[in-house]
């Protein structure tokens, strides 16, 4: 889960020119075959007269294939700074980026292995509707991952955010694809283990605003659905997955 927080903030950001900030808090179930577990995920988003900064931290916890494991089993986070020194230009919409990614797991047995980490430099670019109600974000960036090959050092990636789909107030249709090269060795296939030079992972995200009917405008029920090929983590091999998660949101 990543940039759900962020589109929606620099949408307010860009459209009216002040600086803005905004954290929510999503707990969800994994209802993937090998997942089966609870993934809390804290986002926040804060623009400044230099641009803005986003983070947000994924802490997993207790699932389907880690019986003896009665605490978190794995965290993910990212940085990320975009930086516009030209905000009343006519290229206000476009924005150096740097961002940093990491993490930690445990595996089936109680190993634990490191999310390598990751540095990203470039460029991001925001498009919108002219009432900002619809908003994409598009990234070009340059790669570097530790102690990992790339046949490619570039990262792609596209963030969305549409408000009140269908014209239902409260609805928001939102998420993010990343499309980027790294060798995954797949060391649970048997010898010659399989080699992929690419990953890819989309998380489309939809939220209905609940609380609006009951004076509690900060509550939020829904979901996602990661999408991912080549992705290495706790997968078992190389294939395409497909893992829906139910959850609430609450926004601070």
């Amino acid at each position: 889960m990543k940039k759900t927080l962020s589109i929606l903030v620099l949408m307010i950001f860009m459209g009216l020119g002040f600086a803005a900030k905004a954290q929510n808090l999503q707990v969800m179930y994994d209802f993937g075959e090998e997942r089966q577990y609870i993934t809390t995920t804290f986002e926040m988003y804060k623009a400044d007269k230099w641009g803005g900064t986003f983070f947000f931290a994924d802490f997993y916890h207790n699932g389907k294939n880690h019986p003896n494991n009665y605490g978190m089993m794995g965290t993910y986070m990212e940085i990320e700074r975009a930086f516009n020194f030209w905000q009343d230009s006519k290229l206000k919409n476009l924005s150096a980026h740097v961002e940093y990614t990491g993490g930690l797991g445990v595996i089936p047995g109680g190993f634990g292995y490191n999310i390598n980490n990751a540095w990203m430099f470039g460029a991001e670019y925001f498009l919108h509707s002219e009432d900002y109600r619809n908003t994409l974000t598009v990234y070009a960036l340059y790669k570097t991952i530790s102690h990992k090959e790339q046949m490619i050092p570039l990262q792609f990636s596209i963030v969305w955010g549409m408000q009140d789909i269908f014209n239902v107030k409260g609805l928001r249709f939102c998420g993010f694809a990343d499309l980027w090269w790294e060798e995954n060795v797949w060391t649970y296939t048997l010898p010659p283990h399989t080699v992929t030079q690419f990953s890819f992972i989309t998380e489309p995200q939809i939220w209905y605003n609940v609380g609006q009917f009951f004076n509690c405008p900060n509550f939020n029920i829904g979901g996602e659905v990661e999408m991912s090929y080549n992705f290495s983590g706790l997968s078992q091999c190389k294939k395409f997955y497909v893992n829906p998660c139910f959850g609430v949101k609450w926004d601070f």
